[in-house]
Formats: C-alpha cells, structure tokens, sequence
C-alpha cells in the first residue's frame, strides 16, 4: 500500500500552495487542470471533459477533495482532505482512486498542507492513513480467502415450508469445484452465526499437501456447528418454523 502511496512522488517533486492549486481548475486565462488526493497533484488535462468547468466533477479540480472520493459528498462541506472517520471500505475506495489516477494521470507534485510539509515529507496525517488503507487491504484479503474456505449458503424461505439452505458449486458467487455441505459458522466474540458451505472431503484449507488428515475437509473446524435435524453430509438442510 505504501509503495502505491508513494509511487511516482519522487522527493524533488514539485511542491504547490492551496492557493497556488486553486489557480488550475481549468478556466480560461489559468495555467493548467490540477486535481490533488492525499496530497497527491495530478494532471488531469485529458479527463478536461470530467474536471474541466461545466464537467460532472468539477469540483475536484484545483483542490484536494479526498473524503468525497469515498463519500460521494460532492457538496462544499464534503470537497475537503480531512478523512478522519471514514470506514474501511471508504478507505479502500480512495486506495482504487489513487491507483487509477496514478495509472491513468500524470503525477505533478505534492500539496503542501494536511498530507506533506513545507520540505515534500510525510506529514504524521499521512502515515497514519497509509496505515489504516494497508489494515483495510490486509483485512480484505483475509476477508476474500475465509470467503474461499467458506462460500455463503444459498436460502430461500416460505411460511409454508420455512428456511431452505443448500450449497451448490456457485454459491456465494464463489466459483468451485466442490459444493460443500452448509453449517453454521460462529465468528469469535459474536453470538450470531451465519450459513457457509464447507468442504466434506479431502485435507483440511491450508493444507493441500498434507497426507495426514482424516479427509473430511473443513467439517472439524472449531467455529462450525451442525444444523440439529439435518443429515451431517447432505447438500440442503430445511429448518421448519
């Protein structure tokens, strides 16, 4: 995340004021088309049609509007830099940003204020959201692999016959070649559960080339319980109410 943060910012890059960014909004007689995100300053010349004035987000232009990237707040109150507050996802949502204009835009310099000093260095602001989007990217991949070793169930429910779950080797929208059998899955330090698919056969996640286990899959994990009435390897269960 770091290394994305900082990418094509090299320490001599050109340092801007908030006043000095405020003149490239791209009107007649100004110098040019700015936009800044974590105190990044990007070229945006080509998009002239999205930043320019009279375009759909002009008001990202000659500013640095970072919380309206993950807000969507594209009012005075939300075209600000201040992202204290923002959610994991709305995190991960200016990380994408950042990537795309780093990918699509060319890299100006920095903007002296929140995010970088008066010498072009890391403000402690800055350290601390580049900690907080690589938590968020950590999270989602640990979020993403537990979503592979455990699909969600499909269910479906009716008063006549009351809550169906089944697995199958799409649910979830997790493509697989296996459909598992569903259980209910309990996150340490909640009293919830909800429905996943679980491997019935072979080594358990994690361990694929393992020749000593009792080919049962993931069916021994310590967060998983059974549904009472259901037959332990059946693809469906159907809870009455």
């Amino acid at each position: 995340a770091a290394c994305l943060l900082r990418r094509g910012f090299e320490p001599r890059a050109r340092l801007l004021s908030a006043a000095e960014l405020r003149r490239y909004r791209g009107a007649p007689g100004e110098p040019g088309l700015y936009l800044a995100l974590l105190g990044r300053v990007f070229d945006v010349e080509r998009g002239r049609k999205h930043y320019g004035p009279g375009g759909a987000y002009s008001g990202l232009a000659g500013r640095d509007a970072t919380r309206a990237f993950a807000s969507g707040d594209f009012t005075p109150a939300g075209l600000v830099d201040n992202v204290s507050g923002l959610s994991p996802p709305e995190l991960l949502s200016i990380h994408g940003w950042l990537s795309f204009y780093s990918d699509h835009y060319e890299p100006v310099g920095k903007l002296v204020g929140r995010f970088y000093d008066e010498n072009g260095a890391p403000t402690e602001a800055l350290r601390e959201v580049e900690a907080a989007i690589k938590e968020a990217l950590q999270f989602q991949a640990e979020s993403e692999q537990k979503k592979q070793q455990f699909p969600p169930c499909n269910s479906e429910w009716s008063s006549a016959k009351g809550t169906r779950f089944w697995c199958s080797r799409q649910s979830g929208g997790v493509h697989r070649d296996w459909a598992g059998v569903p259980r209910k899955l309990h996150r340490p330090g909640s009293q919830g559960s909800r429905c996943v698919c679980v491997r019935s056969s072979g080594p358990p996640w994690g361990q694929p080339g393992s020749s000593q286990h009792s080919d049962t899959g993931d069916l021994d994990h310590p967060h998983l319980e059974q549904y009472e009435g259901c037959h332990p390897l059946a693809q469906q269960c159907v809870l009455l109410t």
